[in-house]
């Protein structure tokens, strides 16, 4: 299984949605609540190729995206095996 990472705040719906994804899919990820760790905004923001907004989403070490993003992964059947590596 691959190792997800996601970057949230606890009032963003989007993230909320992000993580209902991820487990109902069955998939444990490490969250990093940005609005408890201020220090590691700026950290999100250089992995996420400048990218501020939550969530960022990160599988494998390898920057997917908001929400979005990780949907449409999903739509197009392409999560499953980003996951399953």
């Amino acid at each position: 299984m691959a190792t997800v990472e996601i970057y949230t705040k606890p009032t963003c719906g989007f993230c909320l949605m992000a993580k209902r994804l991820l487990s109902t899919k069955g998939v444990s990820f490490a969250e990093v609540n940005i609005s408890a760790q201020p220090e590691r905004r700026d950290e999100m923001i250089q992995r996420a190729n400048g990218r501020s907004t939550v969530p960022q989403v990160f599988i494998d070490g390898a920057h997917v995206g908001g929400f979005d993003d990780l949907s449409a992964l999903e739509q197009r059947g392409k999560l499953d095996a980003l996951l399953a590596a």
